[in-house]
């Protein structure tokens, strides 16, 4: 079996669907069919089984497909390793990237990136910060870029703080807002629990969410057309001028942060593309990248 076989493996495994594996792999589903007949020859045994509900995998063929992660994860190392022996900065870089940094700072750090080291490409995946952890424990990627303070004995770098502000398009006074619609929005458990826990040391009243959302972006929009306020990442907010924003504080009158991290595990500094970018994102003053 060669890398494409246990990449079919993998997909496959995953969506538990024919027509949608071919279609992420850009293959032809008879094309994917066939790949699988000459893996099963070649193992003498059956993978999966074909009914109504989709594709089902038999235990020898689970047992592949979990194997597919190994092979796939470690031909890529091999890759890096045999690149890593040349002096040029060159190969894929894989980054683990919360949703907030994706949207508001990944596109510029990555063309600056890429201006420098023009023979570099990126593979990146997205997610919540608690999901972005996980992916940088297992080394998934080589980097991770991750908000809030989550446990990581191994290297990492503070790259800003922000404060949590409430933001309206009027100036409202604090003691208000329970009694003002305010727009909520869909984050990771981290912001939210601060947020929860701010309100509920301040207010004796639960909020008037008078509009949910699913992403911060897009209850910004709302405040900025006056239809709530909302509690939102400074950072977020920092294209907008005509709006009122006031950063919450502490009981005793401290503003309440969120750091944003940058995350790697020590040895993949010997790989010469993961120490460049680890250098230039510390070289950069990242608050002043759009």
């Amino acid at each position: 079996m060669d890398e494409r076989d246990w990449l079919v493996l993998q997909t496959l495994y995953h969506e538990k669907n024919i027509t949608n594996a071919a279609k992420k792999l850009y293959i032809s589903q008879p094309a994917l069919t066939n790949r699988l007949q000459q893996m099963e020859k070649e193992f003498g045994v059956r993978i999966v089984n074909r009914g109504r509900r989709g594709v089902q995998f038999t235990p020898q063929g689970e047992y592949l497909a979990k194997c597919a992660d190994d092979m796939l994860l470690s031909l890529q190392r091999i890759k890096e390793n045999v690149l890593n022996m040349e002096d040029k900065i060159t190969g894929t870089l894989r980054l683990g990237v919360s949703t907030f940094f994706t949207d508001y700072k990944l596109p510029g750090l990555l063309k600056l990136f890429k201006d420098e080291y023009p023979d570099i490409e990126f593979k990146v995946v997205t997610g919540w910060s608690n999901e972005i952890v996980h992916f940088v424990h297992s080394q998934d990627v080589h980097v991770a870029f991750i908000k809030g303070d989550y446990s990581w004995k191994e290297g990492k770098k503070l790259l800003f703080e922000e404060p949590i502000c409430i933001a309206s398009k009027e100036k409202i006074a604090i003691e208000d807002l329970p009694e003002l619609p305010r727009i909520d929005y869909h984050t990771d458990q981290m912001l939210q629990t601060v947020i929860d826990n701010w309100w509920a040391e301040n207010y004796s009243k639960p909020p008037l969410v008078s509009i949910d959302v699913d992403k911060a972006g897009t209850s910004k929009n709302m405040v900025a057309n006056g239809l709530g306020y909302a509690i939102l990442p400074g950072m977020i907010l920092s294209d907008l001028e005509d709006i009122y924003k006031v950063a919450i504080k502490t009981k005793d009158g401290q503003p309440i942060t969120r750091k944003t991290w940058m995350f790697f595990h020590d040895e993949s500094l010997q790989l010469n593309i993961v120490r460049a970018f680890v250098e230039f994102v510390e070289s950069l003053d990242l608050e002043k990248i759009n």
